[in-house]
């Protein structure tokens, strides 16, 4: 669909943000100026966004973002839609761009989880194992209703119903992951950062790995093997199939009832 007329782009970053609350005057103005519709979240601990308009409107913001070169490594994840799937421009400072109330887990002050490519994770899942030999377990950290689209094959699904429950579910069920490769993986690799970060923070025996840049990621470099349905998205098209083109004629999940309005 790239002769679609609206680019959309999701991107996250986490970075040290001390100024968040005058960045977001800024970039508020910009977005506005040049008449993008979206979301983006900041915070001291980083910045979470999901913007469409024309490619061109786009892009313009994008390179303005680049010239503060903390966002140097901020690389957005790019589709296409005929039309603008958001209803208003919103940019707003919170206390976290994705909230787990679990204040020691601070991606921008420490070193990232392991970041596993699609490609790797797709010949894990193909040969049953990874390169040592270890199984494998893709662990969904995402909310029920958004699983309830679509995930990879076997993963585990804690059946939480906000980001922030992730921690006990772990202390819940921790033993299930002893003695294998654990790769956490969300729709755009966000919370499967943070997630990963807290898992390797509970003695765990085997490998922590986030999958990097999420489903949508996988789904771009791959074509979605291993994975079935479709994946939710925080927009209007609700949902992408695996060549990320919006889901027509979905089965809303019986849990669509309970959708949080953001992830």
């Amino acid at each position: 669909m790239q002769n679609a007329p609206i680019l959309n782009i999701s991107a996250y970053l986490f970075v040290g943000l001390p100024d968040c609350h005058a960045l977001r005057e800024r970039l508020h103005e910009l977005a506005l100026r040049l008449e993008l519709k979206g979301t983006v979240l900041l915070a001291e601990e980083g910045i979470n966004l999901f913007l469409a308009g024309p490619a061109e409107a786009v892009r313009s913001w994008v390179a303005a973002l680049h010239e503060d070169t903390r966002f140097a490594p901020l690389n957005p994840k790019e589709s296409w839609s005929e039309t603008v799937p958001f209803k208003k421009l919103l940019v707003k400072v919170k206390p976290e761009i994705i909230r787990m109330n679990h204040p020691t887990i601070r991606p921008d002050q420490a070193e990232r989880a392991p970041a596993l490519p699609a490609a790797t994770l797709a010949r894990w899942l193909d040969q049953g194992h990874d390169d040592a030999g270890r199984p494998v377990v893709t662990l969904d950290t995402r909310n029920a209703f958004e699983v309830d689209y679509g995930t990879f094959d076997g993963a585990i699904d804690w059946r939480i119903h906000k980001f922030s429950e992730f921690p006990e579910a772990v202390h819940q069920h921790r033993q299930e992951l002893m003695g294998k490769t654990v790769v956490s993986f969300c729709t755009g690799g966000i919370r499967c950062e943070k997630a990963a970060l807290y898992l390797q923070q509970q003695g765990l025996d085997g490998p922590v790995y986030q999958l990097e840049g999420g489903i949508l990621k996988y789904f771009e470099e791959t074509g979605g093997p291993h994975y079935h349905g479709s994946c939710f998205v925080f927009d209007q098209r609700e949902a992408l199939d695996a060549g990320l083109h919006p889901a027509i004629e979905i089965e809303r999940p019986a849990s669509e009832a309970h959708r949080a309005p953001q992830p």
